[in-house]
C-alpha cells in the first residue's frame, strides 16, 4: 500500500486538531493519556498529522454514533490496524503469486 507523506506530517496544534475534528482539547489530552491516539512532540507542543485527525473521527464516531465505550474503542481501533495489516500482506502475496503465473506461462511458452 503506497503511504502519503502528507498524512503523516505532525502538521496541527492541538487547538487547531480540536477544532477540526470537532472536540475539546482537553479531550484529545485524554485520548492521549489512555493512548488512543499518539500525537507527535515538537519543543513540548502536540502536533497531529492527519492521519491524527482521521483516528480522532473515527474515534467520536465510535463513541458518540454506536455508544462504544473507551476500552471498546481501543479493541475496535487495534483489531481494524490488525485487520489494514493482514489485508497489505494478502495483497503483497497476491502480486507475487501472479508474477509467478505469469512467469511460468512465459516459461511453458518456449517449451
Amino acid at each position: 500500500m503506497e503511504q502519503n507523506p502528507g498524512r503523516d506530517e505532525p502538521c496541527y496544534v492541538i487547538s487547531v486538531a480540536a477544532k477540526l475534528v470537532d472536540l475539546h482539547p482537553q479531550t484529545l489530552r485524554r485520548y492521549e493519556e489512555i493512548g488512543l491516539i499518539k500525537p507527535a512532540r515538537a519543543s513540548g507542543r502536540r502536533l497531529y498529522s492527519l492521519r491524527d485527525l482521521e483516528r480522532l473521527r473515527k474515534i467520536n464516531r465510535l463513541v458518540n454514533d454506536l455508544g462504544v465505550n473507551l476500552a471498546g474503542v481501543e479493541v475496535i481501533l487495534n483489531m481494524s490496524e490488525r485487520m489494514e495489516r493482514l489485508q497489505d500482506e494478502m495483497d503483497r502475496m497476491r502480486a507475487e503469486f501472479e508474477a509467478e503465473i505469469e512467469r511460468l506461462r512465459r516459461e511453458l511458452g518456449r517449451i
